[in-house]
């Protein structure tokens, strides 16, 4: 004679598999499952690269304030480069294109 609880031990593991087997993909394969990983690793990747280039950007601007600092030569090239600045004892001449 069998039991309701052999019944039940003998079903549980059985159906728990079944369960498992139809749960498991419908829960990886629906939008916030596996593809949803995916774009996030992606995601992941595209800021851990933009982080890099910018602390290389941060180490190369610490470099040049470094030199602004320190070399006078630095602050001559900035002021005649970018801000168009002569010393008073220089000519300037101006050629037209």
């Amino acid at each position: 004679m069998s039991r309701p609880e052999d019944f039940v031990q003998q079903t549980l593991p059985i159906a728990m598999l079944a369960l498992a087997l139809v749960a498991v993909p419908v829960l990886v394969l629906q939008p916030q499952g596996l593809p949803r990983l995916r774009t996030l690793q992606k995601d992941l990747d595209q800021v851990n690269a933009e982080n890099d280039e910018l602390r290389r950007d941060v180490q190369r601007l610490r470099v040049e304030v470094r030199q602004l600092r320190d070399d006078p030569a630095a602050v001559e090239r900035i002021a005649r480069d970018e801000l168009g600045m002569v010393r008073r004892s220089e000519v300037v001449f101006q050629f037209g294109r």
